[in-house]
C-alpha cells in the first residue's frame, strides 16, 4: 500500500504518493559523498522521491581531511551535516543506516539502523557511491599499527596521536625511545602523503618548538616513503621537482623506490623495491601512516555478490558508458568505487558523475534521450606542500609556491559547502599562515596514558582503540 510503513522496519517506505497523483519514481542512493551528494542535489527540480543512505549523519569534504589529523581545521568545517546540506530540497530523505545488501531482483536495499533494525528500502533507480577503503596489499595485520586516512574517525584518532607522541617525547627520559617518538614515517607518497609529511613537518620545526621545555621538537625526523621511483607520479616532471624541494625546505625526508616490509607499533622494517634479496632496515618510529593503496569500499562487494560485474584490481566495479551495472540499467555505480577510463579517485570525477547520473535518470522520468556517455572533463590536480606552498596543474596553469597555494585555496573554498564553513576556514589558514599557530591541539591524559598502557600490553592502536580501552576501564 503506498505510504505504509515497512513491516519490517517500522520505517516509512519512499514509495508515497504525490499529492493527488500517482507514486513518485523512487531514487535510492547510497553513499553521502561527493558523488552521492551531488546526484541527489543535480535531482532537486525532478519528479522523484531521493533517499539517500549514509552510515554517517555528514558529507566529508576529503581533501581536507589531513587538515583535520594535522590540527588545521576541526572537523565540522569539513563534515556538514547531509540533512543541514539537503534542507531546502523537499524531495529528498536521509536516513542514517548501514547498507548490508541488495535484492536487484525486487529492487530492494537491505540496511540496519543504529539500533539494529533491519530495514528493507525498496528503488526504482539506484545510485551506489560509497567510495574507497584502506588497501594495505595484503598485510591487513598493518592496519592496527599504520592506520590510514579515510573518515573523521581515522583524522581524530591520527591528531590524538601526533599530538600524543610529542607529549610522550616530552615525558621519555631514554633518548632511543624519545627518537622513537619524534619519529613519523608516512607510507605512500601520492598527494595525501605529501600533503600530511609537509604538515607533521610544519608542526614539529615551525609551530611546537617554543612550546615544549625538555624536548626539541625540531629534531623530529618526517619521512616520506613510497616504492615507486617519484613522487606525486600523476604530476608533470617540473612540479613534481618543486614539491621535493619545498619539502626538504621543510625537513621532509624523501625515499622513493622503498618497500615496507613490515610494519607493528614499534616501527617499520624496509628495503629497496628492486632489491628482493637486500637486506632490510629497520627504524623505529612511533607514528607510521599508510596512504599508499585504497581498495573499493564494501559495499562494492555486497553489490558485486549481487549483480556479478567484472571487477579491476582494486576491487572497482567496471561499469558501462552510462554508469550502469552491466544487465542492470536502473542500478548505477559511480565515484571511487566505479572504474571508468582509469580516472583517478579525486572528488572532480565523483561530481561531474553524480550530476550525469542526475540527468540520466530525469531525462529517463521525462521520456528523453538519455545523455551521451559519460565523459570527464579535466580541470587539473593540485597539492599542498606546506604553508604557502602548492603545487597546481589546473586550467592550463602549472605553478607552485605562494601563487599556486593561493590558486589551491581559491578552487578547495569555492567547492567546500556551506558560506560558514567557508568563512571558518579561510580564517584559520590565515591565522596560522601568519602567526605558526594551530587552535585545534587537543590531546588528554587518556590517550596519552594508553600509550603505557599500549607498551606494557603489546596491543595495537588503531580508529575505535581508546573507546575500547574506556569500556575495558569502565568509563563512559
Amino acid at each position: 500500500m503506498p505510504g505504509a510503513m515497512n513491516a519490517a522496519s517500522d520505517v516509512p517506505t519512499n514509495a508515497g504518493p504525490t499529492r493527488g497523483g500517482p507514486p513518485r519514481h523512487r531514487v535510492v542512493i547510497v553513499g553521502g559523498g561527493f558523488g552521492g551528494l551531488y546526484a541527489a542535489k543535480g535531482l532537486a527540480t525532478a519528479p522523484v522521491q531521493v533517499t539517500l543512505i549514509d552510515r554517517v549523519n555528514h558529507h566529508l569534504f576529503q581533501p581536507l581531511l589531513y587538515q583535520v589529523a594535522t590540527g588545521i581545521v576541526d572537523e565540522g568545517s569539513v563534515a556538514p551535516a547531509l540533512r543541514g546540506v539537503l534542507r531546502a530540497q523537499a524531495n529528498v530523505e536521509v536516513l542514517l543506516a548501514e547498507v548490508t545488501g541488495f535484492d536487484l531482483a525486487a529492487h530492494e536495499v537491505q540496511a540496519l539502523a543504529p539500533d539494529e533494525r533491519r530495514l528493507t528500502i525498496g528503488y526504482d533507480t539506484l545510485v551506489v557511491a560509497t567510495g574507497v577503503r584502506t588497501d594495505y596489499f595484503g598485510h591487513d595485520e598493518w592496519a592496527a599499527a599504520a592506520p590510514g586516512l579515510k573518515s573523521l574517525e581515522d583524522a581524530r584518532w591520527l591528531r590524538s596521536h601526533i599530538l600524543g607522541a610529542f607529549e610522550m617525547a616530552e615525558l621519555a627520559g631514554d633518548p632511543d625511545e624519545r627518537r622513537a617518538w619524534l619519529t613519523f614515517v608516512v607510507v605512500g607518497a601520492g598527494p595525501t602523503g605529501v600533503e600530511l609529511t609537509g604538515e607533521i613537518a610544519t608542526l614539529a620545526h615551525r609551530v611546537l618548538p617554543r612550546d615544549f621545555r625538555n624536548v626539541a621538537t625540531r629534531e623530529a625526523r618526517v619521512i616520506l616513503m613510497d616504492a615507486g621511483p617519484t613522487i606525486l607520479p600523476r604530476f608533470p616532471a617540473s612540479l613534481r621537482r618543486r614539491a621535493a624541494a619545498d619539502l626538504e625546505a621543510l625537513g621532509v625526508e624523501t625515499r622513493t623506490g622503498t618497500l615496507a616490509v613490515d610494519i607493528d607499533v614499534g616501527g617499520i622494517s624496509m628495503r629497496p623495491s628492486d632489491a628482493e634479496t637486500a637486506p632490510e632496515e629497520r627504524l623505529m618510529a612511533r607514528t607510521v601512516i599508510w596512504a599508499a593503496g585504497v581498495r573499493a569500499a564494501e559495499a562494492a562487494d555486497v553489490l558485486a555478490a549481487a549483480a556479478a560485474p567484472a571487477r579491476d584490481r582494486i576491487g572497482r566495479l567496471l561499469v558501462a558508458p552510462d554508469l550502469t551495472l552491466p544487465g542492470h540499467p536502473e542500478v548505477f555505480a559511480i565515484g571511487d568505487m566505479a572504474a571508468v577510463d582509469d580516472l583517478p579517485g579525486v572528488a572532480p570525477v565523483a561530481m561531474q558523475q553524480g550530476r550525469y547520473v542526475a540527468e540520466v535518470i530525469e531525462a529517463r522520468g521525462g521520456g528523453r534521450p538519455s545523455p551521451a556517455a559519460f565523459r570527464y572533463r579535466d580541470k587539473g590536480t593540485m597539492a599542498t606542500v606546506g604553508p604557502r606552498r602548492a603545487i597546481v596543474d589546473a586550467y592550463g596553469l602549472r605553478v607552485g609556491g605562494l601563487p599556486g597555494s593561493v590558486l589551491w585555496a581559491f578552487i578547495h573554498l569555492y567547492y567546500l559547502i556551506g558560506w560558514g564553513n567557508r568563512s571558518v576556514t579561510l580564517l584559520r589558514w590565515l591565522v596560522q599562515m601568519t602567526t605558526r599557530t594551530r587552535s585545534n591541539r587537543l590531546v588528554d591524559v587518556e590517550h596519552a596514558a594508553s600509550w603505557r598502557e599500549l607498551r606494557r600490553r603489546g596491543d595495537a592502536p588503531g580508529p575505535g582503540f581508546w573507546e575500547k580501552m574506556r569500556r575495558k576501564n569502565g568509563a563512559g
